[in-house]
């Protein structure tokens, strides 16, 4: 999602212990089943704060550390368990001499399925790529444009089991929104990377795709709308990668009108198929039907999470935070 920024200069506080951790926000609970999932008497623990909106966590199994993006700043942070949050790569999404826009830098992030590579969302040089974690060989382009049009800023991405590597973009990161001059696509589509390499457009209707998801068995993608209609679409995944009809799952619109603020941003699934999505007021924790069971309040405008550890710990980015909680169910195939 959009933030426009003007700070130039970063504070970094990392907190090490969870004794020492403060800890912020609170579980309001909307159904009695929210008990099995979370402990409604638990709070999130503060892991560092002073980014400029802090996106995309992902989990690094192999290493077991949480990478995540500071989209402004143009960064990728690395953080593990007893050591300071540290710069992972910089420049992360732009590589450009000039100024480019106010989110320049990578947005979403996935581990590929075989664990060796960092699959990114780069907002100012406008494609998917992947970088080996080990260092060793550089970031190459998975995709830069569709039927020879530039992509817009490639928001948040996800890998099917088949290979498939399914993505958005929304207009967040061009300098002038929606109305940059410089936008060669005239949709804000959800797209699909086939293990060949090919591109489509999979999704084209609406206003503002934001996360993407996969359910636990990988045949239903759920996507995040971020914008005035705040809701999550769940599409059939066909055989050949392609979706089907798109129905709405939840519409978040009546949490706004109660005086809750944010949209549906990033989100991920749990073993049992339930979905933990940002949106008003924090995280919104949905049924695989799309009941609501409940919210996680993070006291800040929140932009994604992640399963992390041994699948049971959520990390959530709240603008200028990293958070984390432990939750009673874990992440799907961790």
């Amino acid at each position: 999602m959009k933030k426009i920024t003007f700070s130039l200069t970063l504070m970094i506080t990392t907190y090490f212990t969870s004794a020492q951790n403060p800890k912020i926000g609170k579980i309001i609970s909307n159904d009695p089943s929210l008990s099995t999932l979370l402990d409604i008497n638990d709070q999130l623990e503060v892991l560092g704060e002073g980014f400029e909106w802090s996106e995309g966590p992902v989990w690094v199994k192999n290493g077991n550390y949480l990478l995540f993006s500071d989209v402004p700043t143009n960064i990728i942070y690395k953080w593990k368990e007893s050591e300071k949050i540290i710069e992972f790569l910089k420049p992360s999404g732009y590589t450009g001499i000039m100024p480019y826009s106010n989110e320049p830098g990578s947005n979403g992030l996935t581990i590929s399925n075989d664990g060796k590579y960092l699959i990114a969302c780069e907002h100012g040089d406008r494609r998917i790529t992947k970088m080996p974690l080990a260092g060793k060989g550089g970031k190459f382009t998975l995709a830069d444009n569709w039927d020879g049009k530039r992509f817009n800023s490639p928001n948040d991405v996800v890998e099917a089991k088949s290979g498939d590597i399914y993505f958005t973009d929304p207009p967040y990161g061009l300098p002038d929104f929606v109305n940059d001059k410089s936008r060669e696509i005239e949709y804000f589509g959800v797209y699909r990377i086939s293990p060949q390499g090919k591109v489509t457009l999979i999704i084209k209707d609406l206003v503002r795709p934001n996360g993407v998801a996969l359910s636990p068995d990988h045949k239903t993608l759920y996507v995040a709308q971020s914008d005035v209609k705040a809701y999550i679409m769940s599409y059939p995944i066909k055989s050949d990668g392609s979706v089907g009809e798109g129905k709405l799952l939840f519409d978040a619109s009546y949490l706004n009108q109660q005086g809750l603020k944010g949209a549906p941003d990033g989100l991920k699934v749990d073993e049992k198929g339930n979905i933990f999505t940002t949106g008003p007021g924090g995280i919104i924790v949905l049924n695989p039907q799309g009941k609501l069971l409940g919210r996680i309040e993070t006291g800040a405008a929140t932009a994604n999470l992640a399963w992390g550890e041994d699948g049971s710990t959520l990390f959530i980015t709240a603008d200028m935070y990293l958070l984390k909680l432990k939750t009673k169910t874990k992440g799907a195939n961790f």
